[in-house]
């Protein structure tokens, strides 16, 4: 489903929602009726783009089902921050599930709905990517093989942020965590591990499944919203910067979100059955430097002597994403990109 996107001109406003759009293009978050999902009062970091994205991706799942919904939340940053014992911030129905089975619950709470008869009640499942491209993958294929009518959203910050910033197979090459310190010819995490799991959900053949980062409400917003207007197993991959585990600025948050899309190491699309259906293009292509310098896990690369072999990699990666999903120039792809 195409979506074309909202063009701004205005620079050095704090508009929430750019209220001044007509209603049918406004954002979920400048709506007066939105349901506040994940309310104030829970205990993530200043700058967290993990509570940014929960926030921005509930909020919008709850106005597309007429709050028709049960979230279901894999352990983690999110489900710590957001309910310490005996509190939670959470406004929806909501269970907590244990680090590993959050698709399985959640599949489980599909079925019991499907039973009493109330289809109208959607499910959606969340997890870091810790819970999600480790922990919970074997859960999470089976809910894609199955086709389960349930909603997965990963909130990406690329590490075991919640336990003290150890590698996930979603941690980036380079990446200094805990378990990949930086060392003589050791340069942190090593290149070519990991999971892509937006690919690997893609290659289920679900419904659908689709990428976004917390830079663009409008384009998150679109893609949780058209989700839950289908039925079976969907994904979402959200990227969401983390400033206590990257050694980044909180105020940075949104401005690394859109780093890693205008620099080609996050490719933005949604793709439906195996197939890309529609790019988010890259507006100014940046150097992968400007987004990598931003973060202290990546200072090493950028000492008296850069590494510049590991920072060529670096663009290597960001320049095969651009040519493979057409970031630069969508409207030449006469046919949907295939990956």
């Amino acid at each position: 489903m195409a979506h074309e996107p909202i063009k701004f001109y205005q620079t050095g406003t704090f508009t929430v929602g750019n209220r001044l759009l007509p209603e049918d293009q406004r954002s979920v978050q400048s709506d007066i009726g939105r349901t506040n999902s994940l309310n104030s009062g829970h205990r993530a970091c200043q700058g967290c783009g993990e509570a940014l994205g929960a926030r921005y991706a509930i909020d919008a799942a709850m106005r597309a089902t007429g709050n028709q919904m049960i979230a279901c939340n894999a352990t983690g940053c999110l489900e710590v921050f957001s309910t310490p014992y005996p509190e939670t911030s959470w406004q929806v129905p909501w269970i907590h599930s244990l680090f590993g089975n959050t698709a399985a619950v959640a599949t489980g709470v599909a079925a019991a709905m499907k039973v009493k008869g109330r289809n109208d009640v959607r499910v959606v499942a969340q997890g870091g990517d810790g819970g999600t491209t480790d922990i919970g993958f074997g859960c999470l294929s089976g809910m894609f093989e199955r086709n389960d009518d349930v909603l997965y959203i990963c909130y990406d910050n690329q590490a075991y942020m919640n336990t003290g910033v150890q590698r996930s197979s979603a941690t980036p090459p380079a990446a200094r965590t805990a378990t990949t310190m930086p060392a003589k010819g050791h340069p942190g995490n090593v290149f070519g591990q990991g999971k892509n799991l937006p690919l690997i959900a893609m290659a289920h053949n679900i419904p659908y499944v689709a990428t976004a980062t917390v830079a663009d409400l409008h384009d998150l917003e679109h893609k949780v919203e058209h989700a839950m207007s289908m039925r079976g197993a969907r994904y979402i991959h959200i990227f969401v910067p983390c400033p206590l585990g990257w050694g980044s600025a909180s105020q940075d948050t949104i401005k690394l979100a859109r780093l890693a899309k205008e620099t080609g190491l996050f490719p933005v699309f949604e793709a439906e059955h195996g197939v890309v259906t529609n790019v988010l293009p890259i507006r100014r292509k940046q150097p992968v430097e400007e987004y990598l310098k931003l973060q202290r896990r990546f200072a090493h690369l950028f000492g008296k002597t850069p590494e510049t072999e590991i920072l060529a990699r670096f663009q290597q990666i960001a320049d095969e994403n651009i040519r493979r999903f057409g970031l630069l120039q969508p409207e030449q792809q006469e046919q949907p990109a295939t990956v």
